[in-house]
């Protein structure tokens, strides 16, 4: 695929705000996709770029966190596997999608992903914790399963995570926050190379893109903290509704 100047002068603007949304809140993956699909890219392109520069991003993140012992690796390692198991299947099935009914399931999604933004509850507090052999398997089958939505689509991935690890496999926050980063990177990864195999990444994008996230997240990590939701909540649902009528307008002029 050609690239110009106004690929650069779309993504590159709202990947940083990707990134920076995501520091300070949370789910900039919701801004980051569809930031490479309004400046164009055919569906399959946009999320196989976006794998690659939100991978930049999650890779620095992740490290941090096992830098400074946030990830309980033991408790990790069977989600990771399933994790590895379920991107794999979710990236290869959106690959067989064909962009017209790709763009139509994404009309189904982003309202789901609105009416989330708009009525979804932070965390409430963490629940009694299961046994250790039971939390594993719960959360191993979370892994798998939100592993294939990463693959498949992805925006949101982490804060899935952290709801379901929290709510339903009871695990506590702060090690939930861990082994998120742990499953994210490895859903990540795994899609990126399905990917790369099926020659949908356009690296000079996705490397300078990758860039500007890690710039979003740097300075949202010291301008705001988690108080500033409240502030990132219209802008991702501003971007929601632009994607929105572009994407109808592209199947209703087809």
């Amino acid at each position: 695929m050609e690239l110009h100047l106004m690929h650069f002068l779309i993504v590159c603007p709202l990947v940083f705000l990707a990134g920076f949304v995501d520091a300070v809140a949370g789910g900039g993956g919701l801004i980051s996709l569809p930031a490479y699909m309004i400046a164009g890219l055919p569906v399959h392109f946009a999320i196989g770029t976006n794998k690659l520069s939100s991978g930049m991003g999650t890779t620095l993140a992740t490290a941090r966190f096992a830098k400074n012992g946030y990830i309980a690796w033991k408790n990790a390692l069977l989600c990771i596997v399933t994790a590895l198991i379920g991107s794999s299947l979710g990236a290869k099935l959106a690959l067989q999608l064909d962009d017209y009914y790709f763009k139509r399931l994404i009309l189904v999604i982003l309202p789901c992903t609105a009416l989330y933004l708009t009525f979804g509850k932070p965390f409430v507090g963490e629940k009694e914790s299961f046994p250790v052999r039971k939390m594993i398997l719960f959360s191993a089958l979370i892994a798998f399963i939100i592993g294939i939505y990463d693959g498949f689509y992805g925006p949101g991935t982490g804060t899935f995570l952290l709801l379901l690890l929290t709510g339903i496999a009871h695990m506590g926050l702060k090690e939930a926050n861990g082994i998120t980063k742990a499953i994210n990177l490895t859903t990540n990864l795994t899609a990126l190379a399905v990917y790369i195999m099926n020659g949908k990444i356009i690296f000079l994008l996705g490397l300078i893109a990758g860039i500007f996230s890690i710039a979003g997240n740097y300075l949202g990590t010291r301008c705001f903290d988690k108080g500033g939701a409240k502030f990132v909540k219209p802008l991702m649902m501003v971007v929601l509704v632009i994607f929105f009528i572009k994407t109808l307008s592209e199947i209703l002029g087809a």
